[in-house]
């Protein structure tokens, strides 16, 4: 095939309005498809760009024969330029164009990999992933690409129009104990001495620009950043996660750390339930998130989100992202059960909790997957039938372990009668520490189980509302991450991260080593039971940040010194700050309505972290291994 310069574009597909245009002469570009053949010397195919697509009528009276048979011939998604005249279209005001001369720029391979736009013969996402450029033509991830820049300009302009810097950050930083795990990239710049042979040095990738941006706002140049950052994670392969992914990063100085005594009423503080500072950096987000929605979704949210705290979303929804558009909440009944039991669940340090099916119009949804959905041995279900009675909690494992061989003559009538229940209910009773630790409880992870199963086969549908809830007064310290352990090796690790402060209420605590007890001015933002967005108040007095490092979580002088230049800031006059980060390709994920954030990103990688479009990553060879002073495995 020869190249040879070709007619300039005139128009795009799908902008032609048969109205409008009708008898203008056009050129178009795209990718040709076939529609159908009516007869020996008429055909209709279609020329699509990422603007749409437009019919074409190859009339071989009108484009004479050679075009015709030449049309004819091009394969399925082969690039042209079409000339024509637009005319309006019989069926509707839609335009079509009459084809004069056609112009094939490149011939695709009659032997695709798959047919992008076979929605019933749909390939694999391995496949798919694999030919990713393929896949990309399919308008559903074309649209969710403009989406996603749509959204990228009305974050932009939000942040800028509230006095927001644009900054971008390293990526390539040095190794920190912060909490997930880090890639790790060599360079061929060694550490050597007249004593030892060459040792390798690496960066480390950033896994987010936490301490540039707190340097920043140590530095006084500015007061309000953000960035769209690049992070990356080697994290262990999950559903919905990427090792690199995207967040739209902001950090604010000056905000406060609570509501102090003389704050006047021209300061605009929360009336509800957010006790923490930060207040300036919420107002920010939910300004994003108003201006998102509204130019995109066309919904205008409310004024102010929700507010709960961690220790209420866990007690009655079981999660730290609770999905607020069902009820089924759990209750603890702990204090409802005859003194012997109370008291023995109080003594362990323990609770007991219920969650309940009844049978109500509002939870049939539930009672028809009950039987059906799976859960763990924490969790014991009790069905509520004529022979059971007032006694159905003498059945259960828990009581009988509690009481052990006291086995006392109980009465449960008055726990029955309080809990209002009747024949045919279904009751679900787990046994947890009294204080919540983590982000799901065993009647937590049952109550997401039981709504999936109904929305799948029990007839439950689940409003198109989008219910942001704030999250607040986390644990600031956790043993109960097993994300963290390998850095933690037993010790505390920090919860969200260490630099995050504590509330001011529990600073006293944290002294005294009542580490258990500490709260955090961290905050997450979720939707509909998904984290969107998380940030926090940071710890800006450095005596306070080296204790949490030394006393606390209990680092090591080399992992300490990792952290030095840090600690050096806050001693400059470092103001108070805070800041906040999305999840971008999540929140994506959501306004696009996808099953996965792979379908929101260009070139996403496989669940397990790996890219099958440029088969990464990759061995290297021992040539250029030793070029960065390493050696492979023998």
């Amino acid at each position: 095939m020869k190249l040879a310069p070709y007619p300039t574009r005139t128009h795009t597909c799908g902008s032609l309005s048969g109205e409008y245009d009708a008898g203008k002469t056009v050129v178009l570009q795209g990718w040709l498809a076939p529609k159908a053949q009516v007869g020996k010397k008429l055909a209709f195919f279609s020329v699509r760009d990422s603007g749409g697509a437009t019919q074409l009528v190859v009339d071989a009276r009108v484009c004479g024969p050679d075009v015709f048979a030449a049309m004819r011939d091009v394969p399925e998604e082969s690039t042209v330029v079409v000339q024509g005249t637009v005319r309006k279209r019989v069926s509707s005001d839609d335009a079509e164009v009459a084809v004069t001369s056609f112009t094939l720029l490149n011939p695709a391979s009659r032997n695709m990999p798959f047919n992008p736009f076979d929605a019933e013969n749909m390939a694999n996402e391995e496949l798919r992933l694999r030919y990713r450029f393929l896949d990309l033509r399919r308008k559903e991830l074309a649209t969710n690409l403009k989406k996603r820049s749509d959204a990228v300009y009305h974050i932009r302009s939000t942040l800028h129009d509230q006095g927001f810097t644009e900054v971008e950050t390293p990526m390539l930083l040095n190794s920190t104990p912060e909490g997930a795990r880090e890639y790790l990239v060599p360079t061929r710049v060694k550490q050597s001495s007249a004593d030892t042979p060459p040792q390798p040095l690496f960066y480390a990738l950033s896994q987010s620009p936490q301490q540039p941006k707190q340097l920043l706002m140590a530095s006084g140049a500015v007061e309000r950043y953000f960035q769209f950052a690049r992070c990356f994670r080697d994290e262990d392969g999950r559903k919905d996660r990427q090792p690199e992914f995207t967040q739209v990063d902001l950090e604010m100085a000056w905000v406060s750390w609570g509501k102090h005594k003389s704050d006047s009423q021209k300061v605009a503080l929360p009336s509800d339930d957010w006790r923490i500072g930060g207040h300036e950096v919420r107002d920010v987000v939910e300004s994003i998130i108003r201006k998102v929605w509204h130019k995109i979704e066309g919904v205008e949210l409310e004024e102010r989100f929700r507010v709960m705290t961690y220790s209420e979303a866990m007690g009655r929804y079981g999660s730290d992202k609770p999905d607020l558009r069902f009820g089924l909440e759990i209750q603890n009944i702990t204090h409802q059960l005859p003194q012997p039991l109370h008291s023995a669940l109080e003594a362990k340090g323990e609770i007991l909790e219920a969650l309940i099916i009844r049978p109500q119009v509002e939870h049939e949804p539930f009672a028809r997957v009950a039987s059906q959905v799976v859960y763990g041995k924490a969790v014991e279900r009790i069905v509520i039938d004529s022979t059971v009675g007032s006694s159905w909690l003498s059945q259960s494992r828990a009581v009988q372990e509690l009481l052990a061989s006291s086995n006392p003559e109980l009465s449960f009538s008055e726990l029955h009668q309080s809990l209002g229940l009747e024949e045919g209910s279904t009751i679900y009773l787990s046994k947890r520490l009294a204080r919540p630790e983590g982000g799901w409880t065993a009647l937590g992870r049952l109550r997401v189980a039981l709504s999936e199963a109904a929305q799948l086969k029990g007839g439950l549908v689940l409003d198109n509302m989008s219910k942001f809830l704030w999250v607040t007064e986390f644990p600031l310290f956790t043993r109960a991450d097993d994300d963290k352990e390998f850095l933690a090796h037993g010790r505390w690790s920090s919860s969200h991260h260490p630099f995050t402060a504590p509330m001011s209420e529990d600073l006293e605590k944290m002294y005294a080593g009542q580490i258990e007890e500490v709260r955090g001015q961290h905050y997450d933002l979720v939707l509909n039971g998904v984290e969107i967005g998380g940030g926090s108040v940071r710890v800006y007095d450095a005596e306070m940040q080296e204790y949490i490092f030394r006393e606390i979580l209990q680092l090591d002088e080399k992992e300490k010194a990792s952290f030095n230049h840090l600690l050096q800031a806050l001693r400059c006059g470092a103001p108070p700050h805070g800041g906040f980060a999305f999840g971008f390709d999540r929140l994506m994920a959501i306004l696009c309505k996808a099953n996965s954030i792979r379908d929101v990103i260009a070139f996403p990688k496989t669940a397990v972290g790996t890219d099958l479009l440029f088969k990464s990553p990759s061995s290297s060879t021992a040539e250029i291994l030793a070029q960065y002073a390493l050696r492979p495995l023998a």
